[in-house]
């Protein structure tokens, strides 16, 4: 048999052809190992011989270890994971079956480091993975390390020496252990803080500790509750009723997991009355502002403790679920850019939800006034797109449910004491499962002005539909003006078709708010316009994920993707709205039933 094989970077293919007088008897064969092998048989041995294999090392086949393995050639266990993870699957592995791959020891606790340190890092010198990966340009090293430590998807990261940093996000494929003579790069993988590990450790004791004496913790306080009953009982003018309060707390979980037992609230329930002391009777001298869901009142409990008391109105169109939805998954949420829920209160005529405060509102009551706006210098500006990204990841891509938020606006963006952003209401978000990052349905939610065109039209919502949401919020940061009523006198365009029209006639820079054109880094201002019309484009195929935009705004002197033409670029002067949608103007999240 003669055997012919190409590869060069156009094309990768082998021909074979046989002799005809060939008295040789050859197979060609794919195995477990991922190998391409031709065998021939040996008379004299009575067996099968391995006269070529494709590719020619075990360890150049993609995926052989897995996710976060380590392959090494010529040995008897080809695979090991890297120091801080561990198999998959350990039946798999002892029947050398290493697809599975690796996974970390601990938890990552990427969110919530803010402190870069070396015990963060696990460097080593090996081929790279051959997972896809981004180059950014930057001036040195360190600039490198900054890049993947401010972004919780970055899972490596290796500098050339020349002004390139390479940065992985996900799972690393085909790391190849360095025979002596080798040499390759340093790559830098994120291991985790030691004291994020040593808490996981006492944490797993604490549990152990905890199972070994509740046995005898239930019994001794089933004692003491009946010697205390009987007592009770025995006692002049003492009754058996149960206390208001927990009777209230009762009947509010019942409401909660009604329909869905497995639902587990994680977050402490207020009594009625506590509330109302918080807040003065929701009086109007308290009251913060006006949201879809319903007012906003200042709360102070005993002790000084701020917090902010959400009030669901009757006229708000959420009600029960959107409640629950709120309730259920912001409670399993923990992120820097994300409003902390404090507690709840439900019973048959109120619904409220806690809040940790917000000195300073909502980030539309800056922007949008012609005053406020020049408190928000351009850093400020920059720090809080930067800061809704990183939310926006986390949502979408880092934590343990994959949420898609569905109402992503300025009106939801919060702002602390520092100016930090943090993301709120989760009334309308939704959980994908498993891989998936989309879904449809025939009730079409949101704000007018930042839901997506497939959204809109289909009922598709996905993960890129916050994208595009967000790269409405970015415009309206940079500009000042809101997207939906804004006009030009010569055109009725809204702010995407008028940020489009300044990007194609290279005059990007003229959409910047007029107080922040001192103040403002042009290089750094341009990228967030380039960001945002990427992120607003109408297949939403084209549009990024969160985690590649925050990679493009760290970087620095990164080569963007040209954007395409943005989704609702001119409003007719007429509307033509069916008669099932319900639509306006102003910022209130709207409810369309689409036709299925």
């Amino acid at each position: 048999m003669r055997i012919y094989y190409v590869n060069n970077e156009n094309e990768s293919y082998f021909t074979y052809s046989i002799f005809k007088n060939s008295t040789t008897t050859s197979r060609l064969i794919i195995d477990v190992s991922g190998q391409m092998k031709q065998r021939t048989w040996s008379n004299n041995a009575a067996g099968w011989n391995e006269f070529w294999a494709q590719p020619r090392e075990q360890c150049q086949v993609y995926g052989y270890c897995g996710a976060f393995g380590i392959c090494t050639s010529n040995t008897n266990s080809p695979c090991n994971c890297l120091t801080g993870f561990m198999p998959r699957s350990i039946d798999e592995w002892n029947l050398n079956d290493y697809s599975g791959g690796c996974v970390r020891k601990g938890k990552l606790q990427c969110s919530a480091i803010t402190e870069d340190k070396d015990d963060f890092w696990m460097n080593l010198t090996m081929i790279l993975p051959t997972s896809q990966y981004t180059n950014v340009t930057v001036g040195e090293v360190s600039q490198c390390r900054d890049t993947c430590f401010d972004s919780c998807s970055c899972t490596a990261y290796t500098y050339d020496g020349l002004g390139t940093c390479s940065i992985w996000t996900g799972y690393l494929f085909n790391l190849q252990q360095l025979s002596e003579n080798e040499t390759e790069r340093t790559i830098s993988v994120k291991l985790g803080s030691l004291q994020a590990q040593t808490k996981a450790k006492k944490s797993i004791k604490l549990k152990a500790i905890l199972v070994a004496i509740i046995p005898f913790m239930v019994l001794l306080i089933c004692s003491i509750s009946y010697i205390y009953y009987r007592r009770r009982r025995t006692a002049k003018g003492t009754g058996t009723q149960i206390s208001h309060w927990h009777k209230a707390e009762g009947e509010a979980k019942e409401l909660m997991i009604e329909n869905d037992e497995n639902k587990v609230i994680d977050v402490p329930y207020f009594d009625l009355e506590t509330i109302l002391v918080a807040t003065d009777n929701f009086s109007n001298a308290n009251k913060l502002g006006q949201g879809g869901f319903g007012p906003v009142y200042k709360g102070i409990f005993p002790g000084g403790e701020e917090i902010a008391v959400k009030r669901l109105s009757s006229h708000s169109g959420q009600g029960i679920d959107e409640f629950k939805n709120e309730v259920t998954l912001i409670a399993k949420l923990q992120h820097r850019n994300l409003v902390r829920l404090l507690g709840y209160c439900i019973n048959a005529m109120e619904q409220i939800l806690l809040y940790e405060y917000m000195p300073n509102k909502s980030l539309d009551t800056f922007i949008f006034d012609g005053s406020l706006c020049t408190l928000l210098d351009w850093k400020k500006r920059y720090d809080i797109i930067l800061g809704i990204a990183r939310g926006l990841a986390y949502l979408h891509h880092d934590s343990r449910l994959r949420i898609i938020h569905r109402d992503l606006k300025t009106g939801n963006i919060l702002l602390d004491e520092a100016m930090n952003p943090k993301i709120s209401d989760f009334g309308l978000a939704r959980i994908v499962e498993g891989t998936r990052t989309g879904a449809n349905t025939k009730k079409v939610v949101g704000t007018y002005g930042y839901m997506s065109p497939e959204y809109v039209l289909d009922g598709l919502f996905s993960i890129k539909s916050d994208v595009f949401s967000f790269g409405v919020v970015v415009l309206e940061i940079i500009s000042g003006r809101k997207n939906t009523g804004f006009y030009q006198s010569e055109e009725a365009l809204n702010l995407l078709g008028y940020a489009w029209r300044l990007w194609i006639e290279e005059k990007a820079i003229q959409l910047t708010e007029k107080s922040l054109l001192e103040s403002c880094n042009m290089s750094e201002v341009i990228k967030c316009i380039n960001v945002a019309l990427l992120c607003v484009q109408e297949d939403s195929n084209d549009r990024p994920n969160m985690s590649d935009v925050t990679v493009m705004l760290v970087g620095e002197n990164m080569c963007l993707p040209k954007p395409n033409r943005p989704a609702f670029v001119m409003r007719t002067h007429t509307s033509n709205i069916s008669s099932s949608s319900k639509v306006s103007n102003n910022q209130v999240t709207i409810t369309i039933e689409a036709g299925r």
